[in-house]
């Protein structure tokens, strides 16, 4: 329960071929959130991505560590003790500059918490596990860590490509798509996050039984002492010796009960903490269903959209066969108009010879 996230961001997650060490994978089909995550008790610093329950990125962030910008939306670095490099693309450059000074910070910090362990490793520790602590921190290569030139510049311009723009035919949808867009995004974010839960979950199980079995040795500790008290107050002619011992013994069952206390505010919290995941999950669920309604909802309007364009193409050919039927009409007026010309010229010409 010490490790938290400490910083986030969305990108596209890619890892080299283990094949041809040339090529990028992309790891999934859209972006994901990436997170950096600080362990206090074992003062270490990750990186973590997670798609669903599976997790892409799970790299410990070491001095020897170096992250590259090689282009302007896309960085990677190396990670020796994965076997492989880890490329992000991000949708803007002021993501990816935001990611690098991240990671630069984190390396620092871990370089400082790495010396100052050393330092006490060095005060504590016998000559003999200096030597043996000098055989095990032997320094990784650059080309370990980074990768040779090939890895740190595999064509990415095929997964860097803009979205298209939505057509005229899908704006009477744009309200509807930004809904569903929405909702996509706070369904990812609660997947990430019912992840997250689901591991602390596991974690907080597993330290319940332990706190458990440490409860009930207390327990039997506890009665052992009592019994044992019992034992000298019957026993020990020395009641004085016998007092005292009793003192240490009454105050040792004192802060094992003040530790038992203790365990079971703990569990009593980790239950809360189960009932919390609980909740995000039926709103994840709620969620989805939503998304699904919408879903729904768009696949209508494409029906209507698609019955109306129909209507409008129906219209437009009758319009154009009732223009043709009145031009023809226009022309035989016209010429009716001409004969009744001629009829009246004729009859005119008839009228002035008589």
């Amino acid at each position: 329960m010490g490790e938290q996230p400490i910083f986030s961001t969305r990108a596209h997650v890619f890892q080299i071929d283990p094949n041809t060490k040339k090529n990028w994978v992309p790891t999934n089909k859209h972006a994901v959130t990436v997170s950096y995550f600080y362990d206090s008790t074992r003062n270490v610093y990750r990186i973590i991505s997670l798609d669903g329950s599976k997790a892409i990125i799970n790299s410990t962030i070491t001095p020897n560590m170096t992250f590259t910008k090689t282009s302007q939306k896309f960085g990677q670095w190396a990670d020796s003790r994965a076997n492989t490099v880890y490329g992000l693309g991000f949708s803007s450059e002021h993501h990816l500059s935001k990611f690098a000074e991240k990671f630069q910070e984190f390396k620092e910090a871990a370089r400082l918490a790495k010396e100052k362990s050393q330092e006490k490793m060095e005060l504590t520790s016998t000559p003999s596990q200096e030597s043996a602590g000098g055989d095990l921190q032997s320094p990784l290569t650059p080309e370990s860590i980074n990768g040779t030139d090939d890895e740190r510049t595999p064509d990415v311009t095929q997964n860097s490509e803009p979205r298209p723009e939505p057509t005229q035919n899908a704006l009477p949808f744009s309200h509807s798509s930004a809904i569903s867009k929405h909702w996509e995004a706070e369904l990812a974010t609660l997947k990430g996050n019912n992840a997250k839960l689901t591991a602390a979950l596991l974690e907080s199980t597993a330290n319940v039984k332990q706190w458990k079995q440490q409860l009930a040795a207390y327990q039997e500790e506890a009665e052992r002492l009592h019994k044992r008290v019992t034992e000298l107050e019957c026993v020990s002619s020395q009641a004085n010796a016998v007092h005292s011992h009793k003192t240490e013994l009454n105050q040792t069952i004192q802060e094992l009960e003040e530790t038992l206390k203790v365990k079971e505010e703990e569990i009593e919290r980790l239950k809360q903490e189960i009932d919390n995941a609980r909740e995000l999950q039926e709103q994840r669920d709620s969620l989805t269903q939503k998304l699904q309604e919408v879903e729904i909802r768009n696949k209508d309007l494409e029906g209507q959209l698609s019955d109306l364009e129909q209507r409008l193409e129906k219209s437009q050919n009758e319009q154009e066969a009732f223009r043709n039927n009145l031009k023809t009409l226009l022309e035989i007026l016209d010429g009716k108009i001409f004969e009744l010309t001629e009829l009246r010229d004729n009859l005119a010409k008839l009228l002035e010879r008589s």
